[in-house]
């Protein structure tokens, strides 16, 4: 008989930008949870480079380097790429600097194989490490979040540990032109939402960050992720007669 149900093959994809400390406890962890890892180095120091080399020798350890440095966001969907032509079905987004709470990974992967079809996403809750200045940032992005994806079921647009389903994730970044930096985030989850993807939301611990190293620039991010609502705020404009009609259509 042939299969009805799809076949669940995931692994872990951790962008990687000069994380060289905290990264080998991450994949040490990943690995420990029975996941194979995708690295991207993300055109980072030589020092970081070795480190990912010398963990690339390992079983189950793959290695993709980007030449330039692309951003959060453009290395994530490099790796991506690289887990769905190396057969995976699924792939945990993992931050390298090791703030993600890896003991969390068996109870997203055990979601995710449930619902196969779904976004396994996580929202945080943060310890006293957390910057105010970002922890404040954030509440207003998840407003725009709400507001340009018509709906308040997306609990939190910017926290990156997540089971992506391959197959409608790379349909949707092989035809969109997707932020390639720390809009990436949030900006995926709102493309994914006028798409009707489901998603399931965990909570999830978060530290920042392990190697005392955040890449996330006050000033330049916070205008990219701005610039960014607004584009999805006039995309969302002319797509949400079709959106709140599925959504009728689905509640009836």
């Amino acid at each position: 008989m042939p299969e009805t149900t799809p076949r669940f093959r995931p692994c872990a994809v951790i962008p990687v930008y000069n994380h060289e400390h905290a990264l080998p406890q991450v994949v040490a962890d990943l690995h420990a949870a029975g996941l194979p890892c995708v690295l991207v180095d993300d055109a980072s120091s030589a020092n970081c480079a070795q480190v990912m080399d010398i963990l690339a020798t390992g079983a189950n350890t793959h290695l993709v380097r980007l030449p330039v440095n692309q951003g959060k966001g453009g290395a994530v969907m490099a790796g991506l790429r690289e887990a769905t032509n190396l057969g995976y079905s699924h792939a945990l987004q993992v931050d390298a600097d090791g703030q993600h709470d890896l003991a969390d990974v068996e109870r997203f992967l055990d979601a995710s194989q449930r619902l196969p079809q779904a976004l396994i996403c996580g929202y945080p809750q943060y310890d006293d490490s957390v910057p105010k200045s970002r922890l404040y940032a954030r509440y207003l992005t998840h407003v725009w979040v709400w507001i340009n994806s018509l709906s308040l079921s997306i609990r939190d647009g910017m926290c990156g540990f997540r089971v992506y389903p391959l197959a409608p994730t790379l349909a949707l970044i092989e035809r969109t032109r997707l932020g390639r930096r720390m809009d990436f985030d949030p900006e995926i989850l709102v493309r994914l939402a006028w798409r009707n993807q489901p998603m399931h939301w965990l909570p999830t611990r978060v530290h920042y960050p392990l190697d005392g190293l955040s890449h996330f620039r006050l000033f330049h991010d916070n205008a990219l992720i701005s610039s960014m609502h607004a584009r999805l705020f006039f995309g969302m404009l002319w797509r949400a007669p079709a959106i709140l009609w599925r959504r009728l259509r689905g509640a009836a």
